[in-house]
């Protein structure tokens, strides 16, 4: 069975470490904050100039002037610090974010990635996804595994425009977590009760699959 969103947040949040810096994209890269290790002391910086920011907010907590790069009401842990979005740049081109969690349209086999463009459709924008890819030695990316389409979204080589290239190692995707490495898809571990079949069927770049894949447990 495919991973939800919630999951998928909760597997990535696992690769948090103890005083890591990190930045969380738009969409299911800002669920990590609810899923934070208790003990763990890691700063979550959010491009519009928040350092520092905490789980989504209860109804009473909700403060419609405290928001991430997506627009969402968010909370501010203790020692959090706000400023303009030009210092929060400063410090993503600076390369002080440990970790950015990003989601993407597309990734391949050389770890390229396409975050920001769909030819013919209206999109947001790019956000700050080409300096975080730029500015950052370790990225995470969250999606889903295929598109509604059923197209796969791990391919040998990105069909859309580039967001940045050669910079993805790890992929998280709602069928298995993978790592990027010498042009091909490395699969690691399998949602609970999704076959490697099924991984196979969906992945159109190359992928080389070990005598065993453990399920990913919760």
């Amino acid at each position: 069975m495919a991973l939800t969103r919630e999951q998928m947040a909760e597997r990535v949040a696992r690769e948090l470490r103890d005083g890591f810096y990190v930045n969380l994209g738009i969409g299911i890269p800002t669920l990590v904050a609810n899923y934070v290790p208790k003990g763990m002391e890691v700063m979550l910086q959010s491009e519009n100039g928040l350092l520092g920011m905490g789980p989504f907010p209860t109804d009473g907590e909700v403060d419609a002037d405290m928001i991430n790069a997506g627009k969402q009401t968010v909370t501010a842990r203790v020692g959090a610090s706000i400023f303009s979005s030009v210092e929060s740049f400063a410090m993503i081109r600076g390369g002080h974010v440990d970790l950015t969690v990003l989601g993407a349209f597309e990734v391949d086999v050389q770890g390229n990635i396409a975050s920001w463009m769909v030819p013919g459709k209206l999109i947001k924008g790019m956000g700050g996804a080409m300096d975080l890819v730029a500015g950052a030695e370790n990225i995470i990316v969250t999606m889903t595994h295929a598109s509604k389409d059923g197209e796969s979204k791990l391919l040998d080589k990105c069909s859309l425009p580039l967001t940045g290239s050669g910079c993805i190692k790890r992929v998280l995707t709602d069928l298995a977590y993978l790592e990027i490495a010498d042009g091909a898809f490395h699969l690691k571990e399998r949602a609970p009760g999704v076959s490697v079949e099924e991984i196979k069927a969906k992945t159109a770049g190359r992928l080389i699959v070990p005598d065993s894949v453990p399920e990913i447990k919760f």
